[in-house]
């Protein structure tokens, strides 16, 4: 018996595109699936045509070669070589789980959860990093089954239930549902004798102690990963990570924004009008800080290169130094006499040009 023309069996025109050939197809095979049509040797073969029409219009090569020779131009049949069964083809389609035409081992090999651990460190040690030794709580592979779960001369069984592939189907109508198997929870095996250490867990939850290193210029919500260090794999699968997060604490006398660094200093009234040289406290020891005379409380002097390290080795940030006016209380009877000269001297002469010199004076 003949064949009959692609295009005719799928019902498109030998110009229809791409798209209107596999929505077509699809229309096409959802009315003939066999599932949807249980014992019917016509509709079971009413599928098969429309998958061999749209395993050739659906390739290129194929189509246009079709077009120029017909059925001769692609071989016996039409088909491929590696889609020999009409259920391979429907699975590409993107209909096999839909209708449950195939059913795949799943996959038992499954990656070990992440972990995280969170490590408060001081403003110092981030400024200069730090090696520190921690303790977390992980399930790693148990030693006595080597993560099988079976007892030592056992092993895990394929399923019955599902044949291993940790799933089962289920008829709905004329839908078949794949479900996961209740007799061994997905898994596709079961263990008849359970490792008693680990309860066919294969896993058992230890202590481990593990060195973290700190680099310099880390802050808050900073995060260090550490390969391989989280829980063990499943039935051989790697491991997880383990995941540090930083958190700075507050100083008490600095302040961080980014790699820079923020604090007050007091300065007396003499020292703000006379100028000085004054102590300034960083997070690398004293340094000297020259004062103006004249200056006015609240200004912010620079210490360069005396912030923060810049995470990975790029330089330093900065050092902003506000400088604060303090107002003295409980004066001696020598410096109350020595703010009221000050005081006539700033009632007679406060524009002038040697106020400052004549402020000297009081002082000195």
């Amino acid at each position: 018996m003949a064949k009959r023309d692609y295009y005719e069996i799928l019902g498109v025109s030998r110009t229809a595109s791409e798209t209107e050939i596999k929505k077509a197809y699809r229309a096409l095979a959802v009315k003939y699936h066999p599932d949807k049509n249980p014992g019917d040797a016509e509709a079971e073969e009413r599928f098969k045509e429309c998958a061999e029409a749209y395993a050739v219009l659906s390739d290129p090569q194929k189509r246009a070669s079709y077009d120029r020779f017909g059925h001769s131009g692609v071989g016996s049949g039409g088909f491929d070589p590696g889609f020999t069964n009409i259920e391979d083809i429907f699975d590409l389609f993107g209909f096999g789980e839909m209708f449950g035409s195939r059913t795949r081992t799943r996959s038992r090999v499954q990656r070990g959860s992440d972990l995280r651990f969170d490590l408060e460190i001081t403003l110092e040690e981030a400024a200069t990093g730090k090696s520190e030794r921690i303790t977390i709580s992980r399930l790693e592979v148990c030693g006595d089954c080597s993560g099988t779960g079976a007892e030592k001369g056992y092993s895990a069984e394929n399923c019955i239930a599902c044949g291993g592939t940790g799933q089962t189907r289920y008829q709905q109508g004329f839908f078949s549902v794949m479900r996961t198997c209740p007799n061994c929870s997905g898994k596709g095996t079961v263990i008849r004798q359970p490792c008693k250490t680990c309860r066919g867990s294969g896993r058992v939850e230890r202590e481990k102690e593990i060195e973290v290193k700190i680099p310099a210029g880390v802050e808050t919500g900073s995060r260090l990963k550490i390969a391989g260090e989280g829980e063990a794999g499943i039935n051989g699968g790697p491991a997880g990570d383990l995941y540090i997060v930083v958190h700075v604490s507050e100083h008490e006398e600095f302040e961080r924004q980014g790699a820079n660094l923020y604090s007050a200093v007091p300065i007396t009234f003499s020292q703000a009008a006379l100028g000085a040289e004054i102590k300034v406290k960083t997070l690398y020891g004293e340094e000297d800080l020259k004062i103006p005379a004249g200056t006015q409380t609240g200004t912010v002097f620079r210490l360069k290169s005396k912030g923060m390290p810049v995470l990975g080795g790029r330089g330093y940030g900065d050092h902003f130094v506000a400088v604060t006016l303090i107002t003295p209380k409980n004066l001696s009877k020598e410096q109350r006499k020595a703010f009221e000269r000050l005081a006539e001297v700033e009632d007679k002469d406060f524009g002038d040009q040697n106020f400052i010199d004549k402020v000297r004076n009081i002082f000195g």
